[in-house]
Formats: structure tokens, C-alpha cells, sequence
């Protein structure tokens, strides 16, 4: 059977946008932080910081995932298998999927992926998908007109946490509901499905630099924006890299993701203290303007973290810089649409199915720069096996 693709209210925007549209998760909404404000930062962090994931997460970096060596969206990291036989029916399917949005590149490769992956299933006869872009309250009004409608299934990657998480429960009342990406506060999804987490991602990138950067050395820290777990995550655990390092942090601040915001940022650094030792960075979408910003200033770069992103690659690569690219896969992508055939099969899947979160070194450099893709186009796609790669990527 053709699969059919119903996709409602997709808008591509620029890369430039947020992460995330609101900051509804903050403890006190009406007065979060804004680009450049350190104000609250300290107190988001510390509503999301659970110690024993971190300590979780840190050691699942050193597990042996198992799934075909090939595919690492379909490995699992130390997997507790949960039954399904509840929700197996025969086919057709008609799945849904409720999306946070298409507000930036890592997102929008992530969803040429999965529509890719979709199309590999002719078991899969119809694919609705609602895209909140970036709206908390969109996307709760999404995932009550899905859960209304004769989805088999429905798929969610929330735009925030706590505030998606009632809708998300009320869904699990109706029908299976699998989430991915970013999580909610309740167990009831089927499965969750995510990279191991921001605070690998996070402590990847600050261990490096407490390696590489000189004691004593000043680090800035340029994150997106509040609100979202997995960038909280990455945060807290840099935060707790650079307390037990001998590295000064000598500020952090909020960019919402926009080049034009990190380039002046970091050019005010580089003129308050003569220089930089280390950036950090808890995505790497814009670590290309934080580069630049050196080199109008004529320093040189100092040690930096990005992610895998083909600017920032060859960036990398073509000016020598020392660095490193901590990944959170759009691989991921591709799982939901794998987990969600299982679960009508009635399979048995991972309750929390943690997958594999490489880490993108000089030593692996040249395995993942891909000259001929776009600027922003995400290494770790796991898409060169789909049907019209590269040319459906932009190559």
C-alpha cells in the first residue's frame, strides 16, 4: 500500500530561531532570562538536576549498546524490555506524530529523516503530523486533536517539559503514545526514546576544555535558552566539570541560538578581558560566529566546543583549531517510526530506549566532514542509507 503523508501546519524556519519558543518551564514564567541575561539561570538549572541521572548517564557513555553495529538507531544502551502484546493489531497504521517544531537545522534534518524512514514502511498507510511551532499551548491543542482522531499510535517530541507533560498523560489515556527528543514528567509513554543525554553531552564538552585549557584559563559559556531539560542537562553538567577543574567561568550567557547574539558576545568578552581561554557551548549551530568573532578581533581561537554540523566541521578542519563536537544524533529520527511498528507487532521494546551518543574528536574528524552537504547539515543523520540521499539533505 502507497504510504500517504498528511503533514499540517509544517513551517521551516530560519536557522537562527530558538530551541525552544517559550520558557514556560521556568520556575517563574513572566521573568526568564533573556539573550545575554545570567538572571535565573542558577535556579532553572537546579529544577532539572536529578544526581543519580547524571551519574547514569555518565556510565552509560562507557556501555556496549546492543543492535547492529551499523544501525545505532536501532542499538539500545543497557535496555530493560517492557511487553507490547496490548497494543498489537493488524495493519494498516496510521500513526501521528505531534512536533515541537522545525525552528532550526538540527531539527529540520531530523524530520526529513523520519518522513525517509516512514517511507521505507508500506505498512505505514498514513502519517499525520502537527507541528506547534515552537508553542507549548499549540502543541497541547495538538496532541488533544490527534489523541481525538484515529491515529493507531502517536508520537510526540515536546517543545517543553512539565508544561507538555499533562497533555502528554491525558494522550496516554487514549491511545499508545511514544515520546522522543526531549522528555515529559510521566512514565506512561510506551517507550521514551532519546541519545544518553544532555549531561554526557554537557560533561563531554567541559571535560575537554579542562584538558586542553591552561589552569586558570577563562571559559565562556554560551548556551540557547531556559526551560528545555536536555539543555538544562547539558549545563548542569558542565557546571559541575568546571567547579572541580582549575577553570574560570567568566560568564554565561544566553543567545537564543542567533549567530549575530554569540558574534557580539563574544566579541565583548574577547574586549572585557583581553581574550578568551575556552568557549563552551551547549549546542553548536552558531559555534562557526563564535570562531569568527576571534578572528575579526585578530586572537587566536582558543579551544571550543561545537557539534556536527558541516560548518562547524570544516571549520574545524580547514583553519586547525582545537576542538571538540559532542553529538546528540538526528539518527534519533528514525527510531520513533521503528518503536512505534514494534509496539503495534506487539514486540517488546526498551521502556527508556537510550541510544548511543558518539562524540566527534580529531582522532574521528575526517570520518564525518561531508563537503558536498550543507553548511548545516547534521553528520550524525544516519540518513546515507535512505532512498535519494544526498540530493533529499540539500547535497
Amino acid at each position: 500500500m502507497r504510504t500517504r503523508t498528511r503533514t499540517v501546519g509544517v513551517a521551516v524556519a530560519a536557522a537562527a530561531l530558538l530551541v525552544a519558543g517559550c520558557t514556560s518551564d521556568l520556575p517563574d514564567a513572566g521573568s526568564g532570562p533573556t539573550a545575554g541575561d545570567e538572571t535565573g539561570a542558577d535556579a532553572t538549572a537546579s529544577e532539572f538536576f536529578d544526581q543519580a541521572e547524571y551519574e547514569r548517564q555518565l556510565a552509560l557513555r562507557e556501555a556496549t549498546p546492543d543492535g547492529p553495529a551499523d544501525r545505532p538507531w536501532e542499538q539500545a544502551l543497557e535496555p530493560e524490555y517492557v511487553p507490547t502484546e496490548q497494543y498489537q493489531q493488524d495493519g494498516p497504521y496510521h500513526l501521528c506524530f505531534s512536533n515541537a517544531g522545525l525552528f532550526n537545522p538540527w531539527r529540520s534534518v531530523g524530520w526529513r529523516t523520519m518522513r525517509a524512514e516512514v517511507d521505507l514502511h508500506p505498512e505505514i498507510a498514513e502519517f499525520t503530523v502537527l507541528d506547534a511551532q515552537g508553542q507549548d499551548d499549540k502543541q497541547i491543542s495538538d496532541i488533544q486533536s490527534l489523541a481525538s482522531q484515529d491515529c493507531d499510535l502517536l508520537i510526540v517530541s515536546p517543545n517543553t517539559t512539565a508544561t507538555l507533560t499533562p497533555a502528554v498523560a491525558a494522550a496516554c489515556e487514549r491511545l499508545p503514545v511514544i515520546v522522543f527528543d526531549r522528555g515529559v514528567d510521566t512514565d506512561c509513554p510506551v517507550t521514551f526514546i532519546s541519545p544518553i543525554g544532555g549531561y554526557a553531552y554537557g560533561a563531554a564538552g567541559a571535560e575537554f576544555l579542562a584538558e586542553e585549557v591552561e589552569p586558570g584559563g577563562q571559559v565562556l559559556a554560551l548556551r540557547i535558552s531556559p526551560g528545555v531539560d536536555v539543555l538544562e542537562h547539558r549545563w548542569a553538567a558542565a557546571e559541575r566539570v568546571f567547579e572541580d577543574s582549575d577553570l574560570e567561568v567568566v560568564g554565561v550567557q544566553f543567545t537564543e541560538d542567533d549567530p549575530a547574539t554569540v558574534k557580539n558576545t563574544v566579541s565583548d568578552y574577547i574586549q572585557r578581558f583581553g581574550g578568551l581561554d575556552g568557549v563552551w557551548m551547549d549546542a553548536g549551530a552558531t559555534a562557526v560566529a563564535a570562531v569568527e568573532a576571534f578572528e575579526d578581533a585578530g586572537v587566536p581561537v582558543p579551544p571550543i566546543t561545537g557539534e556536527d554540523q558541516q560548518d562547524f566541521l570544516q571549520a574545524w578542519d580547514e583553519r586547525g583549531l582545537t576542538a571538540v563536537a559532542p553529538g546528540y544524533p538526528t539518527f534519533q529520527w528514525r527510531t520513533p517510526v521503528l518503536a512505534a511498528l514494534r509496539v503495534l507487532g506487539g514486540q517488546e521494546i526498551p521502556e527508556q530506549w537510550v541510544l548511543p551518543q558518539p562524540v566527534i574528536t580529531q582522532d574521528t574528524l575526517d570520518d564525518y566532514l561531508q563537503p558536498d552537504m550543507p553548511p548545516q547539515h547534521y553528520a550524525l543523520c544516519g540518513c546515507e542509507d535512505l532512498p535519494d540521499f544526498p540530493a533529499a539533505w540539500g547535497g
